[in-house]
């Protein structure tokens, strides 16, 4: 791989790790601590932010007509994504094992956590366990397609795609075929040394 590249991949690591220590302070800050998978607010927070819901009269009264005509439409795209969720897990829990590919921990993509914030309504909080179910599964998904990838075909594209997966930067350039037999080997070997979950 090219040593540039390689720099960045290890600056763009560093940057992960720079966000998530961020990511720590910010939960110092509104009081708020997580154990597990649970979120915990102080007592003094929860109810401050009760005080801060809106009713659902309100919360109907204030919405635009078009944001609910369309709420049946976008809730319909929910069987979609159940169906894209289950196939995909059983064809990683089936084919990976094949190709000795450590599974995706689906846990560390569909989160559902912003229903715990008592600011929210039942109406935002339905939405929100929606949104983030639909957003973790194309997530999820998008790791697993991206772990077959670099097992079956690890080579970029000829032209610039937007927002590639993370794993992509390391495929072999588009038509170069000395060392692609090599590189697909050492690309299947990296797979299979990774810890199950990390994506």
């Amino acid at each position: 791989m090219n040593e540039q590249i390689r720099h960045l991949m290890a600056q763009i690591t560093e940057l992960e790790d720079d966000l998530h220590k961020l990511i720590q302070e910010q939960q110092a800050e509104f009081n708020y601590r997580l154990e597990g998978t649970k979120v915990k607010f102080e007592k003094s927070i929860q109810e401050a932010q009760r005080q801060l819901k809106t009713g659902y009269i309100k919360f109907l009264r204030q919405s635009q007509p078009r944001n609910i005509i369309s709420a049946p439409i976008i809730y319909s795209v929910f069987i979609p994504f159940f169906l894209l969720d289950v196939w995909v897990t059983v064809y990683q829990y089936l084919c990976f094992p094949l190709y000795r590919i450590p599974r995706v921990k689906r846990s560390m993509y569909i989160v559902i956590d912003r229903h715990h914030l008592r600011y929210l309504n039942s109406i935002e909080r339905f939405n929100c366990i929606y949104c983030g179910y639909a957003g973790g599964v194309i997530s999820y998904v998008r790791e697993v397609a991206a772990r077959t990838e670099q097992y079956w075909c690890p080579i970029k594209h000829a032209r610039k795609i937007l927002d590639p997966h993370r794993r992509y930067a390391r495929f072999a350039d588009f038509g170069q075929a000395d060392g692609y037999a090599d590189l697909l080997q050492e690309m299947r070997n990296d797979l299979r040394t990774e810890k199950p979950g990390n994506g």
